[in-house]
């Protein structure tokens, strides 16, 4: 999890690609035309949008409605979106002819920064996206309450080991607030467990 200072292409990729890990990290927006949606390739009524949502287009009006989310299929690299008539309950005359009607399957190489195993147009990645602060939080304890934002330690082992204290006693500081029946204090590092 990360903000938009993580937004890189080749780390995005490289998170799923190289380790398994779904990046949620929050997107700039780098389109530099001006456009707020681009035409999907290989398909004539579909558009995106930066932030990782999907419309379909009514083929004689062009009027949109956003598609569906309906899943990542992580042995294809896609994502599958769903027609809005049947899945979300929107009104379309051109349900029966529309060529995107039974869904569609985006490959994650279209575009790398907004299309990621966790669909950014999803409420999964909003959820996923709030649990951010928490580990902001964590982060910021490191640096302030232990000392790792100014640090004279040399070496990666010596830091692993370090951080790895650190995370413990905060864990341990938090089971002791619940065996203690104190959840209220549960994020306080100040008063003794």
């Amino acid at each position: 999890m990360g903000d938009r200072g993580y937004d890189d292409t080749q780390f995005i990729r490289s998170l799923w690609d190289d380790h398994g890990i779904k990046p949620v990290i929050d997107i700039r927006n780098l389109w530099k035309d001006g456009d707020p949606t681009r035409m999907l390739p290989g398909h004539d009524t579909v558009t995106y949008h930066y932030r990782g949502h999907v419309f379909c287009h009514h083929p004689e009006t062009g009027a949109g409605h956003r598609m569906a989310h309906g899943g990542f299929e992580a042995d294809r690299n896609t994502l599958k979106k769903r027609c809005p008539a049947k899945f979300a309950g929107v009104t379309c005359d051109a349900q029966d002819t529309c060529p995107v009607a039974h869904g569609i399957r985006i490959a994650m190489e279209t575009d790398r920064r907004v299309f990621t195993p966790i669909d950014r147009g999803s409420y999964t990645w909003e959820r996923e996206y709030a649990h951010r602060t928490a580990v902001e939080r964590v982060n910021s304890r490191l640096d302030v309450s232990f000392g790792f934002e100014l640090h004279t330690i040399r070496g990666m082992a010596k830091m692993r080991a370090r951080c790895g204290l650190a995370l413990l006693v905060m864990l341990s500081m938090a089971l002791g607030r619940i065996r203690q029946n104190h959840p209220e204090l549960l994020r306080s590092l100040v008063r003794s467990a």
